[in-house]
């Protein structure tokens, strides 16, 4: 990744001068991310993953924010414990759990909704510093510039992906502002056979629920039906018409915002082994099935 060594020095020799260890240490490469580098260290105190990550402005993302949500979401219990931060590096403890899939985000719905409810409750307390927003229909207005000012192989639907934002914007309903975790890919969702945890917070902020509710519901590909009983289960009883269609909405924007920011990141991100442009087709085409679930059931704006 650009920015993680210099002339003469591996990754490996980064990590080892890292002064938080005790003793030998041995190294191996986390895979799975597709923005950011991480590893597995393991030392005379344990194992703990050294995650490396620069701020990226095209993504709304700063690290030093990053680093503070990750310390209250481990206040609260929601997240694993930071043992050291520099400029660029965040070492955490590695909880040895199992990382989820969409399948697992779909069997084990209803603990992710309860999950995300205690979040969406318990983080403000813990959370200081100046308040970040995350409000998703900005952030598609956002990479729409970005994507225009940088070039992109995808400039020619900019227009309808910003008319797209703007339907499913105005079909929201209006919800109390909460704590979002607003990047609920089904592997930032961890299990140690007792309890569920979240990682990952680089977009993490005030947002609507709804965000985070369709994020977890149509990263994991749930169907209506099991997207129906999650949204039950975190609003404590069947929801309201208006939110049912809210949610719906929300799911298409959260499908456009992932295939957009896959877009910004051919355009600035080169990590490992990721492959943008194709994550940009496969979250297209899923957004092509919501919206057409979405508009099957609540019609098609007029003009």
């Amino acid at each position: 990744m650009e920015g993680l060594t210099t002339p003469g020095r591996t990754v490996e020799d980064r990590i080892r001068a890292l002064p938080c260890w005790r003793g030998r240490i041995d190294i191996a490469p986390l895979k799975g991310g597709i923005s950011n580098e991480s590893y597995l260290v393991a030392d005379g105190a344990g194992r703990h993953v050294v995650r490396f990550g620069r701020d990226y402005p095209f993504h709304h993302v700063f690290r030093e924010r990053e680093l503070m949500v990750a310390r209250a979401a481990h206040a609260a219990g929601f997240g694993p414990a930071v043992r050291y931060a520099e400029p660029g590096v965040m070492v955490s403890a590695y909880l040895g759990a199992r990382t989820f899939g969409a399948q697992d985000v779909a069997a084990e719905r209803r603990r992710v909704a309860l999950l995300l409810r205690r979040f969406h409750a318990e983080m403000p307390a813990e959370i200081s510093g100046a308040a970040f927003f995350f409000w998703p229909f900005h952030v598609v207005r956002d990479y729409a510039r970005t994507l225009a000012a940088g070039g992109s192989r995808m400039m020619a639907r900019l227009p309808e992906y910003l008319a797209l934002a703007q339907e499913l914007e105005a079909a929201q309903a209006p919800l109390p502002i909460v704590f979002g975790h607003n990047d609920l890919l089904p592997a930032n969702i961890l299990d140690d056979g007792d309890r569920l945890w979240l990682i990952d917070f680089e977009y993490a902020g005030f947002s609507t629920a709804m965000f985070d509710l369709a994020g977890a519901t149509s990263n994991a590909g749930l169907s209506a039906e099991e997207a129906e009983d999650f949204l039950a289960v975190y609003f404590d009883g069947a929801p309201a018409p208006a939110i049912r269609r809210a949610h719906a909405a929300m799911q298409c924007a959260s499908l456009l915002r992932e295939a957009m920011w896959s877009m910004v990141s051919e355009l600035h991100l080169a990590a490992p082994g990721a492959d943008y442009a194709g994550y940009t087709a496969e979250n297209l085409a899923r957004l092509d099935r919501a919206l057409d679930h979405y508009r099957t059931t609540y019609g098609k704006p007029t003009t």
